[in-house]
């Protein structure tokens, strides 16, 4: 088997509805498959994996044991020779596997290929590639100075090597992965990224960020800035510390204060709405139960090109694919004041996010 998409799920039954489609879409043509960890979810995300997802296999863990051990779970049943390390809250173009694949096979020694993630603005999301956060980038990343902690030296679009990615999104052998023993699960969540791709990295293998290719990651659906957030983030960065490089005072500080001062965040984190003018479905299909939900009048179109300023798009996936979604987010205009929306497939919900900060937003029709 060349492919094995390892998705590990936690209450993110609409989003994860979303990505299967994508992902499903994406693996055709490959002999691949697609397994789903959950992690004791509270939704219903298991019975709709087994009602709609029927090829896709479910794994369903007793417990939320973390990012960590429930990918790893995940890998044990993989069968793939490649794994893609893949969130529940991602959007797959139909042509993304195929392109990476391609490129893997051309390059010896590989590590991991990350590619370039937005969020559901269609931003650019810097962390889609990274350096290894050695004490001093981290000190500055701690006091707000970002400068060296992302990979600069590539520009968004550019292919080249990278050493860090980020967890939502990591192609790599299932071979290398097993020889580095996979996650580290003394990280509950955050950091475990870092520390795979540090691992591989002393392993000697060499990781490429492939900027040609582009993946939705609803940021906030997963990484809430919270008091919550504030106390693994800090807590994963110790771990990391103590693992890989030598004890630093002014570090052990910025840590120990950033974990005392977690209680300073916000924990109630809800979806950001934005009051639009007006609402254009992308679509061949006037979707009625759709309108008198929205409460304003829709109008249709066949690309974004079409709408006006201050319009909140709606991309029908009956209709158009997702790698049309994907080049649409990322070619509209930012001074017109978009935000998106997907309908996926049978579907009577859409959602979004319009924040890579705040809960993506699920509306029901």
């Amino acid at each position: 088997m060349q492919l094995s998409v390892i998705i590990l799920n936690y209450n993110v039954h609409y989003f994860l509805q979303l990505c299967l489609q994508s992902v499903e879409a994406a693996v055709q043509g490959l002999n691949a498959e697609i397994i789903v960890i959950d992690n004791n979810s509270q939704d219903s995300s298991c019975a709709m994996v087994k009602e709609q997802f029927p090829n896709v296999k479910l794994i369903e863990n007793k417990e939320n044991s973390g990012f960590s051990k429930g990918n790893n779970i995940g890998v044990k049943h993989a069968k793939g020779e490649y794994l893609c390390i893949l969130n529940p809250d991602t959007v797959v173009a139909e042509d993304t596997f195929k392109t990476l694949l391609a490129f893997a096979e051309k390059q010896k020694n590989l590590g991991i290929v990350g590619c370039k993630l937005i969020d559901g603005n269609g931003k650019y999301l810097p962390e889609s590639k990274r350096n290894v956060p050695v004490t001093k980038i981290a000190i500055n990343k701690a006091l707000g100075n970002s400068k060296h902690y992302y990979a600069n030296h590539l520009k968004e679009n550019e292919i080249g090597k990278v050493d860090v990615f980020v967890g939502a999104f990591m192609l790599l052998k299932r071979s290398v992965y097993s020889e580095v023993k996979g996650f580290d699960e003394d990280y509950f969540m955050y950091g475990e990224d870092i520390d795979l791709s540090y691992k591989i990295k002393k392993a000697g293998y060499q990781s490429f960020y492939f900027g040609e290719t582009s993946v939705i990651h609803y940021k906030g659906e997963s990484t809430l800035k919270d008091k919550t957030y504030a106390k693994r983030f800090y807590g994963a960065m110790q771990i990391f510390y103590k693992k890989h490089f030598k004890s630093n005072l002014v570090f052990d500080a910025l840590v120990f204060f950033g974990i005392q001062s977690a209680k300073l965040f916000e924990s109630k984190v809800s979806a950001e709405r934005l009051n639009f003018e007006d609402y254009t479905l992308i679509s061949k299909t006037n979707n009625k139960a759709l309108a008198n939900k929205l409460q304003k009048p829709v109008t249709f179109a066949s690309n974004t090109t079409e709408v006006k300023s201050n319009t909140q798009i709606i991309f029908d996936a009956n209709y158009i694919s997702f790698q049309e979604i994907i080049q649409q987010m990322e070619a509209s205009e930012k001074n017109k004041n978009l935000s998106f929306k997907i309908l996926p497939k049978s579907a009577n919900f859409i959602l979004g996010s319009n924040s890579s900060k705040s809960r993506g937003e699920v509306i029901h029709f």
